[in-house]
């Protein structure tokens, strides 16, 4: 909890403290909100040899401050669905069974990319990512040919690390001096369980999206 308070207190000091700079016609700070696809996975699997990417969203704001003419800080908050799928099918007795199995873990993030304009309208980026875990599920869904039967479990939250730290790489586009797609790939550097005696599982997640700059 105290890790959760501490990292909304420094994103709301960075936005504050980019509503205070001074803005131009050629570098003014910028708001913006994003949303896009997640591609995840968890890189042991949740203990499954077979787990596979799990697709989920992520959605949410931030504030672009140039720091020179080629650099700017993109601070944001973010809403992350990450986890890892398994999928098993088998046929017996003449019909068909499919098992599927998702491990759904919703982190609020704060990723803090620093960022290379190469041109006015294509940057890229690399930096911090700060995660705090606020949901932990599991789903279930079982279906034998075109009957299917699906079961959700919430999980014990304090079997996981709150806290999770990764390290983000990517790039964008924007296409009007609004509208962009971007893309970014960030790799967990925390293992997300709690008193884990085996192999570290880190979270792992592919993203692309689209983000509209107010201005």
């Amino acid at each position: 909890m105290k890790k959760l308070v501490l990292g909304l207190a420094v994103t709301a000091s960075t936005l504050a403290f980019a509503q205070q700079q001074p803005t131009t016609s050629t570098n003014p700070v910028t708001f913006g909100v994003k949303g896009g696809m997640n591609v995840s996975s968890l890189s042991n699997g949740a203990d499954l040899s077979d787990s596979k990417s799990k697709i989920g969203f992520n959605a949410g704001v931030f504030a672009n401050i140039p720091l020179a003419s080629s650099f700017s800080v993109q601070p944001e908050v973010i809403y992350n669905d990450l986890g890892s799928k398994v999928t098993r099918e088998f046929s017996a007795g003449g019909n068909t069974f499919r098992n599927e199995y998702s491990r759904n873990l919703g982190y609020v993030a704060v990723p803090v990319m620093f960022q290379y304009n190469a041109t006015p309208e294509f940057f890229l980026e690399a930096g911090p990512e700060f995660g705090f875990l606020v949901s932990a599920k599991d789903k279930f869904k079982n279906s034998t040919n075109n009957n299917s039967n699906t079961q959700v479990a919430t999980l014990n939250k304090d079997d996981f690390q709150t806290f999770n730290f990764g390290i983000g790489i990517g790039a964008g586009y924007y296409f009007t001096p609004n509208l962009g797609l971007t893309a970014r790939y960030t790799a967990g550097l925390t293992d997300i369980y709690k008193n884990n005696s085996g192999d570290a599982v880190k979270n792992n997640v592919f993203q692309v999206g689209l983000a509209y700059k107010f201005k």
